[in-house]
């Protein structure tokens, strides 16, 4: 790997000289410059950081500087100058400088100032690359479709991502992709780096979830030992996700009401008013409007969050994406199960177009994992599919009036082969017709112990 390159502009050559000197040494890369024209030039040669002369004859260096920083806003820039006030340092830390130097230079100090930024920027890189990597599976394009419905959707969620809003409610039937929604908006926008911090409504008692969002002060009931955050406090800058909203109590809807018209809350138990900057998205699988007439949704809190709703369509509207959706399954279970199925063949596409899923794209995957888990050509056939109306593998097997539990039968099948063989994974897999890691992922979901 070649070394880092530093650039030096400044337009005396004596100046010039021992810090190259001082720099080769350390094993930089050093090219040079004489004013701002013939700098540009040489940036655009590729460099890695940049020692910058305020004054230059052509140009000045905040001038430049701005120049540079547009082109490569993570460049690392060092400020020379023989006329160091304070009113510069601080214009040139504002324009994004890395710090600001006093001529002649120290060169032992320079050169550490050099290494600490050089140090600085590729821990910057590194962070950029890592997020950018988290945030991955979760851009606009992971929400599988080419359907009108769905393409008018994505373009809705890339212009509230883009947008300040602050509130969102997300709403549609189960299955229908809620949660990949609310986290793509929140992974495309300018809130990415700060936290996501998701909770379900539904699965906590009033008072628990009212502290998980709230906080709580010590003391502030029975079991309260010390001061906990919220959800609110520890995603400020970021984004909550409250799914399920529409089964808090009526009392708790009331503060997330006030929440969302001052942006202010306390902790149970607490006095003192606190403010965070945080979107917060809500979803829900019920009908809104239907949820108020019950008297389930506040009414006003409705319409608070009437003003930017986005409805995800079921499957049943969007019958055209299924052959992507399952393309884009059968990809994924392959990595997972290290298998190497082609795709779902036309007989099988045939069958899934005519299936009603009421469980939607969640349903629809999980179609294609159980077959996958059991398939032995290469391409998923309509027989792969039993649950969803396909004629059933072995021959004589009549379907009992109260129908299957597939996932029960499953975890059963798996049970008896491990018992039969004493536990030996290797062979109970193969008793199934499936492969060790097959074997090893069903015992991992079903939570089986040796």
């Amino acid at each position: 790997m070649p070394p880092p390159t530093v650039l030096i502009v400044d337009d005396e050559e004596m100046v010039r000289r021992p810090i190259r000197v001082c720099l080769e040494e350390a094993g930089y890369q050093v090219v040079e410059a004489g004013d701002g024209a013939e700098a540009q030039l040489r940036f655009t040669e590729g460099a890695d950081l940049v020692l910058l002369d305020y004054r230059l004859p052509d140009t000045d260096g905040l001038t430049l500087l701005r120049r540079l920083k547009t082109q490569a806003p993570d460049l690392a820039v060092i400020m020379l100058t023989a006329y160091s006030t304070i009113e510069r340092a601080v214009a040139a830390m504002k324009e994004g400088a890395f710090h600001f130097v006093h001529k002649p230079c120290d060169l032992d100090e320079l050169k550490t100032l050099v290494d600490l930024a050089m140090e600085t920027a590729r821990l910057r890189r590194d962070v950029k690359e890592l997020r950018e990597r988290q945030s991955a599976p979760f851009a606009f394009d992971q929400i599988v479709g080419a359907s009108a419905a769905i393409r008018e959707v994505k373009e809705l969620l890339r212009k509230i991502a883009a947008s300040p809003a602050s509130t969102i409610v997300l709403f549609g039937e189960s299955g229908t992709g809620k949660d990949l929604a609310a986290k793509a908006i929140h992974f495309n926008s300018a809130r990415a780096s700060r936290p996501f911090m998701n909770i379900t409504c539904s699965a906590l008692p009033e008072a628990l979830l009212e502290s998980e969002l709230f906080g709580h002060e010590r003391g502030a009931f029975t079991d309260a030992k010390q001061r906990k955050l919220g959800l609110l406090e520890l995603a400020d800058g970021g984004t909550v996700f409250l799914d399920e909203f529409t089964e808090m109590p009526p009392a708790l809807q009331a503060k997330l009401l006030r929440f969302l018209e001052e942006r202010a809350f306390k902790r149970v138990g607490g006095l003192e008013d606190l403010r965070v900057d945080v979107r917060v998205i809500a979803a829900t699988n019920r009908d809104l409007e239907e949820a108020v007439r019950e008297g389930v949704l506040r009414r006003d809190l409705y319409y608070r969050l009437k003003v930017l709703p986005v409805r995800m369509p079921p499957l049943r509207e969007r019958l055209d994406d299924i052959p992507l959706l399952a393309e884009h399954f059968v990809s994924s279970f392959n990595r997972e199960f290290r298998k190497r199925v082609r795709g779902v063949s036309d007989e099988g596409l045939a069958l899934l177009r005519t299936h009603p899923w009421e469980g939607n794209v969640r349903e629809l995957r999980n179609a294609i994992e159980r077959a996958m888990l059991f398939a032995e050509s290469e391409q998923l056939e309509r027989a792969d599919f039993p649950s969803l109306g396909a004629a059933l593998p072995r021959a004589g097997f009549q379907l009992p009036p109260e129908g299957i539990d597939l996932e029960a039968l499953e975890r059963s099948l798996v049970v008896q082969a491990l018992e039969r063989e004493a536990g030996n994974r290797t062979r109970a897999a193969a008793l199934l017709g499936m492969s060790r890691d097959q074997m090893r992922y069903r015992v991992e979901k079903f939570g089986l112990k040796d």
